[in-house]
């Protein structure tokens, strides 16, 4: 199956880079371990991986990257 959305965010209450898959309705939730300082490549990777893993396969809008929640919230 294919992603309609791919977002990865810091989680500032978990000290961790959230991965959100979005697929229609379903919303699936991963955390990975990527240090608060990772650059995007590491991060659209470990996103990348978490969609494989989880059985999906990146859509075309491909994975976005919010950094401003990593800025200090």
């Amino acid at each position: 199956m294919t992603a309609d959305r791919v977002e990865v965010s810091w989680d500032p209450g978990k000290s961790k880079w959230l991965v959100r898959i979005q697929s229609g309705e379903e919303v699936i939730r991963r955390y990975c371990d990527a240090p608060k300082s990772a650059d995007e490549q590491t991060l659209r990777a470990a996103a990348d991986k978490t969609v494989r893993d989880e059985g999906y396969q990146v859509g075309p809008a491909g994975v976005t990257v919010r950094r401003e929640s990593a800025a200090g919230r």
